[in-house]
């Protein structure tokens, strides 16, 4: 009986290891990018295609129709986003094609980034 309980755990452990030593080769060819880890990567900087439309100095508002806002799942359309600082406000020009992102800061939909084309 103590012979066929120590036969049984080699055989246990020898099938355990031969099965971890497979999953570990199995990988060795995989592609690991393009997973959710990558994604979010990308979309911490990326930038989006945007026109703006108007600047309100008054209210630090800027007009842009712009692309998908992917960091924040936002659709394409035209809207008024508050600007992320007042420099913003002063180099914005309606009109002008730019590059932008737009982020949630505090529940306020936000320029923080505004590049001219």
């Amino acid at each position: 009986m103590k012979k066929l309980l120590t036969l049984t755990a080699v055989l246990c452990t020898g099938l355990t290891l031969a099965g971890a030593a497979m999953a570990a080769d199995n990988m060795a060819g995989m592609k690991m990018s393009g997973g959710a880890m990558d994604a979010g990567a990308s979309n911490s900087t990326a930038l989006t295609d945007a026109v703006v439309k108007k600047v309100d100095p008054s209210t630090g508002m800027v007009t842009l129709q712009h692309g998908e806002l992917k960091n924040i799942g936002m659709a394409a359309m035209t809207m008024a986003y508050k600007a992320g600082d007042e420099t913003m406000v002063k180099q914005a020009k309606a009109g002008e094609k730019v590059k932008v992102r737009v982020e949630d800061v505090n529940g306020t939909l936000t320029i923080v980034k505004l590049m001219k084309q």
